[in-house]
């Protein structure tokens, strides 16, 4: 029998998967030749600890996958970040529930925060998508120094700081709560309607 897959907000009591989620986030960003800032198992620790963060599990503690919450410009801005999911269970749409309960625990924290994020994945785009996120350029996320500053451990940092920060290899999103309508509302977009959006959008840059 499979087992039900646990997604729930982390506590002090998740820390021994700190190692496993790093080391996780960094093959994956190896083995698919993209950009990933880099974090250490002390940070993630940190964010469990804190309650910023989601973690998902099997019944018998198996680790499945993990995101966090970054807030910046004293909770102007608000980044859900470090999103992972183990291999053995990608394609189960557990990224999509991590996301979810993230994004519901982001709101919760900041109600007032403009949610943002950097991603060169489709499938993260889509997703952010049918959260009421919408592709805007690098001029409208933070201007927070530290923020950026996370980004030196990328392997596009130079693409980054040769176009000035105005534009790289990840499309940035934005979830702004006073003009972004329901997420409800947001999820019967279809996929055609999101394909051409972005399409549009890369044409753009």
């Amino acid at each position: 029998m499979e087992q039900q897959i646990i997604v729930r907000v982390a506590h002090s009591g998740d820390v021994h998967y700190s190692i496993s989620i790093t080391d996780e986030m960094a093959s994956s960003a190896k083995a698919r030749g993209t950009g990933i800032a880099k974090r250490s198992p002390e940070y993630v620790a940190k964010k469990i600890e804190e309650g910023k963060s989601v973690i998902a599990h099997t019944q018998d503690g198996t680790w499945v996958g993990f995101c966090y919450i970054e807030a910046w410009q004293h909770g102007q801005f608000v980044a859900n970040s470090g999103l992972i999911v183990s291999p053995v269970f990608r394609k189960s749409g557990i990224a999509k529930k991590i996301k979810q309960t993230i994004f519901q625990l982001s709101r919760e924290k900041y109600p007032n925060a403009k949610l943002f994020g950097l991603t060169t994945g489709l499938a993260v785009m889509k997703i952010n998508s049918e959260l009421g996120y919408e592709p805007v350029t690098y001029s409208e996320l933070t201007d927070d120094e530290e923020f950026w500053a996370g980004c030196k451990s990328c392997v596009n940092y130079e693409i980054l700081m040769s176009k000035d920060r105005k534009n790289c290899m990840c499309t940035a999103m934005l979830y702004e709560p006073k003009l972004s309508t329901t997420a409800k509302e947001n999820t019967t977009q279809s996929s055609n309607g999101l394909a051409s959006k972005l399409l549009n959008w890369f044409r753009k840059k």
